[in-house]
């Protein structure tokens, strides 16, 4: 069954797939809904090209049809030895799996007046001569085609905390598809980077500041608490609320409370003196008191527009969605873009673009470890690692670096205390 609909739909989701992973989750793989909504998030991260767009979530949707239904298993569990049954499953579909003409994966029902997944869709595509079928053929180029979105998938999964390997990159190694050096790297503003979409996020406040406070604090946010733009957006069972800034009765620090994040893990993040006055100055702005009472119900980010469709229609002061702050978020990135592009810096500006809304929480957690110098094991907790070693990863030094520092570094420490 299709499961990913057109850029323009994608984001509003559909009831028959929902209830299609509703019973995956309950029968046969657990992870299911969790990782339909990873790979929603990282096709929306390829909305810049529409035609990867189509090839991405095709890709997914064959295997994601493999894990749920063939294999049974969730995807976080998979091994190079593994991945080879995928391959074969590809190389040699079912022919129930196999259509020979294209058709839409999801069509507008008037009957049912929704849009619906088209039962005449297959994931794979065969020929056909003299009205006879051919045998199914995939050609290398397909082959090395998918594993290298696959491949980018396992690594959008393994910086979201959900998989620890890439077995698709295993796997083009072993092939021996030409993918060398290691794993990519975290993906994060350099320091440089950062100034410029802080900068672009406080001219964006001055000069619209009935759009762009509200962007202004949730940049702040998302860096000073490392959040995934999932944790301050509205979804359903979810509202995020002021509420969530809580101070600790005895010590009086605050704390940023997050009910449920991936993998429905709960975690306080200790709050930093800075992102504390950017709370009071979006409060200000909101007309507020300056911080929080316990319980407040006051909704963190709100539209100003009423909505047009869907559960919030009509309301004005509804909490933004997933889109809406990315959008947000978006915006002052590009602009931060522009600002490096006037000052000359041609280069960043163009990896300043290629960066989303994910890269603000790597930055935050980045910076922490390797400039700030936060404890691990304090980044780890308001992180929501599970383990250090995830928290790691995020450790970077340039050759020059480690050069400097070894530079000096004795053989015999006892000869120095002598």
């Amino acid at each position: 069954m299709p499961l990913f609909d057109t850029l323009q739909h994608i984001e509003e989701g559909n009831p028959v797939v929902n209830q299609y992973l509703a019973t995956l989750s309950l029968e046969k793989v657990s992870d299911a809904g969790l990782v339909y909504e990873l790979a929603v998030d990282w096709l929306l991260e390829q909305r810049h090209s529409e035609n990867n767009y189509k090839t991405y979530r095709s890709e997914l949707t064959t295997f994601l049809h493999w894990c749920f239904e063939k294999e049974q298993i969730e995807p976080k569990l998979l091994t190079r030895r593994i991945m080879h049954r995928y391959l074969s499953f590809c190389q040699a579909p079912d022919p129930a799996l196999i259509a020979y003409y294209n058709v839409p994966q999801f069509i507008d029902s008037k009957e049912w007046e929704a849009r619906l997944p088209n039962p005449a869709w297959r994931p794979f595509l065969g020929k056909r001569r003299d009205g006879a079928a051919l045998p199914y053929q995939l050609s290398t180029p397909a082959l090395k085609t998918k594993l290298a979105v696959l491949s980018a998938f396992f690594q959008f999964l393994i910086q979201e905390e959900y998989m620890d390997r890439n077995p698709a990159l295993l796997l083009q190694r072993s092939a021996g598809h030409g993918v060398t050096g290691d794993d990519e790297p975290v993906q994060a503003f350099t320091e440089l980077q950062w100034s410029f979409v802080m900068q672009a996020a406080e001219q964006l406040a001055i000069q619209m500041p009935e759009r762009h406070e509200r962007s202004l604090f949730l940049i702040c946010l998302m860096y000073g608490c490392y959040l995934r733009i999932s944790e301050v957006a509205a979804r359903p069972g979810f509202s995020p609320v002021m509420g969530q800034f809580r101070q600790e009765r005895h010590s009086g620090v605050w704390g940023y409370y997050i009910p449920r994040s991936k993998g429905g893990k709960s975690r306080t993040v200790a709050v930093s003196g800075a992102l504390l006055e950017a709370l009071k100055r979006y409060r200000h702005v909101l007309g507020l008191t300056p911080l929080p009472a316990p319980g407040e119900m006051t909704p963190l980010f709100v539209r100003h527009k009423a909505a047009g469709h869907g559960r919030e229609q009509g309301e004005i002061n509804a909490n933004l969605g997933i889109r809406q702050l990315r959008e947000l978020v978006n915006e002052v990135i590009h602009h931060g873009a522009r600002l490096a592009e006037e000052g000359g810096l041609l280069s960043d500006a163009a990896e300043m673009r290629g960066l989303t809304a994910h890269a603000i929480r790597h930055t935050g957690i980045t910076h922490d470890i390797n400039i700030n110098r936060r404890p691990l094991s304090h980044v780890q907790a308001d992180a929501g690692h599970d383990s250090i070693d995830t928290t790691s990863r995020y450790l970077h030094t340039r050759q020059s670096e480690r050069h400097e520092s070894a530079r000096d570094k004795p053989l015999d420490h006892l000869i120095i205390a002598r």
